[in-house]
């Protein structure tokens, strides 16, 4: 059976978003203790890299709420369509140096937590099939919820290759993801 061109790209495309976006095994634990990680400089994206994406969005819901489900990730699968399973390597809270390992749209990627500030920010990335990425969550309380803000950062060969196929698949990527938190935490 003949795929059509436009398949192909398609599921390469989701294949590189879905490894580079989470995919993490290569990088060190962080060395520096959970409790100390808030007194720490933040994590940031590469603001170089050449597929850069930030998205907001509002949810009308508690911090702890928005806060668990997105921390909480062995349950991704009930409220991530796509997400199949999730295991995590690394016993309780996620902090920095956990490993959690997780299969979607049978990808299995391997993630490590790069930065976590409780009910405020939560970071993880790093190289995968040629792409390094950075992944920034931001949890900000206001009057009527919740301003979560997700920037995420890409750069490798691949990206310089097909930087417009990967800036398009890494904006979906993100505006499916806030409209499926936003869903589930103003459902609870």
């Amino acid at each position: 059976m003949r795929v059509p061109a436009a398949a192909t790209t398609t599921a390469l495309t989701l294949t590189l978003l879905l490894t580079a976006s989470t995919a993490a095994s290569a990088l060190p634990a962080d060395p520096v203790p959970a409790v100390a990680a808030t007194h720490r400089t933040d994590v940031r994206i590469d603001e170089h890299a050449p597929v850069i994406t930030r998205a907001d969005i509002l949810v009308h819901a508690p911090l702890h709420t928005v806060w668990n489900i997105q921390t909480d990730v062995e349950n991704w699968p009930t409220w991530q369509p796509g997400v199949e399973t999730v295991t995590k390597d690394t016993p309780g809270r996620l902090r920095p140096g956990s490993v959690f390992r997780w299969s979607t749209d049978g990808l299995d990627i391997t993630s490590t937590v790069r930065q976590v500030d409780h009910g405020r920010r939560l970071a993880w990335g790093g190289p995968a099939q040629g792409i390094t990425a950075v992944h920034v969550w931001t949890f900000t309380p206001t009057r009527n919820g919740v301003l979560v803000h997700t920037e995420e950062s890409w750069n490798g060969a691949p990206v310089t290759a097909n930087r417009a196929a990967l800036q398009s698949a890494l904006d979906d990527s993100l505006h499916n993801w806030l409209t499926n938190l936003k869903r589930e935490a103003e459902s609870r």
